[in-house]
């Protein structure tokens, strides 16, 4: 029976003496570091600037329509959100004085042919007794001048006729171009005076001739051509995104917040079937330069030391420095230029992982 137990001590010994050996085994097996790693491949890299722009009418396409005439306001035939024609009737003044005047100027025409009308009769008739010495000259000569005034006065009749009907046609306010009517800025039974100024009935503007006003922050706007292909999204039209073509740069500075910018103007190549309205505010990037087919890595693996560009790459499982001289930069790769072959595999999370092996050291 002693026997036994001492067999039984004997084997918990040992099974105790195996434990210890597994776990300090374990406690020195070296931990295995795992690189992330990325080939060198040849792509296509393209760099563009990031712009804040707004959508803006075109020179031409918002016109504020007003009276050359003074008056009051008769009937107003439209409102704010009308889809309108060139030529469309907007509005009516009150035109019963001008027509007043113009049917006065046209009677005072009339009269001044009648004048003219017996004027040459007289003259015609005079003219047949010189030619038979029954009458002088000088009477005849008289009537000449006569009728030459007669004639005068019915020129001067029938301007005034023209520039009385040019002023009642005032009192007819009508669309000078196509589009929808953005403002009212009168109503119906307001007096409105053209003394000093048009005064502006309504706004239209041609939503279909827009364009977008990039600003373009002056350490930028060096790189900026035209003829540039750009792209803007709006928060309206989420997932969308216009294209367009750098058009114009306007030469004046346009200072913001402090901040010194430039006009870009960019042309809108597709509106995709959106309405876009003015004052709807833009991101903008504009594709300064591209290069196709060259060596290029992703950004985060390019890394700084010593006043160098270097990269980690991996061999025979370890990873080895390499300095690197880049080129074009993207906005997530980057070319290079020389330090690094095609099909190179470069180690993407290099610094942590290394600065961890080393304290595991």
């Amino acid at each position: 029976m002693k026997t036994r137990n001492n067999m039984n001590y004997l084997n918990k010994f040992l099974i105790a003496v195996g434990l210890i050996v597994v776990i300090t085994s374990c406690s020195n097996t070296d931990e295995v570091t795992s690189f992330q790693t990325v080939a060198v491949q040849r792509k296509t890299i393209s760099t563009s600037i990031i712009a804040t722009g707004i959508i803006k009418p075109k020179v031409g396409a918002e016109v504020r329509v007003g009276s050359r005439a003074s008056g009051i306001v008769k009937r107003l035939h439209v409102k704010i959100g009308d889809d309108v024609r060139k030529g469309d009737l907007l509005a009516n003044l009150d035109d019963s004085e001008l027509s007043a005047r113009y049917r006065l100027e046209k009677a005072n025409l009339d009269n001044a042919q009648t004048v003219l009308k017996y004027a040459k009769i007289e003259m015609d008739r005079v003219k047949s007794l010189v030619d038979k010495d029954f009458s002088s000259i000088q009477s005849y000569d008289n009537l000449v001048k006569e009728y030459d005034m007669a004639l005068s006065r019915v020129a001067s009749a029938q301007a005034s006729v023209d520039y009385a009907f040019t002023e009642l046609g005032f009192t007819k306010i009508v669309a000078p171009i196509s589009g929808v009517i953005g403002s009212v800025s009168t109503q119906e039974g307001e007096t409105v005076s053209a003394s000093f100024a048009a005064p502006t009935f309504v706004t239209i503007i041609d939503l279909s001739r827009i364009e977008v006003w990039a600003y373009v922050d002056e350490t930028d706007i060096g790189k900026i051509e035209i003829g540039q292909k750009a792209s803007f999204t709006l928060d309206t039209y989420a997932g969308n995104r216009f294209d367009g073509t750098v058009s114009a740069i306007y030469p004046k500075a346009e200072i913001r917040d402090n901040v010194v910018n430039y006009i870009v103007i960019i042309e809108i190549s597709d509106n995709m079937g959106k309405i876009l309205r003015p004052e709807m505010t833009a991101s903008v990037t504009i594709q300064t330069s591209a290069m196709d087919s060259v060596l290029s890595i992703p950004n985060n693996t390019i890394k700084r030391k010593n006043a160098e560009t270097v990269v980690y790459i991996l061999e025979n499982g370890n990873p080895i420095l390499k300095k690197i001289k880049t080129g074009l930069k993207g906005t997530q790769i980057t070319e290079v230029i020389e330090g690094l072959k095609e099909n190179e595999q470069v180690i993407i999370n290099s610094e942590e992982l290394i600065n961890n092996k080393n304290q595991q050291l």
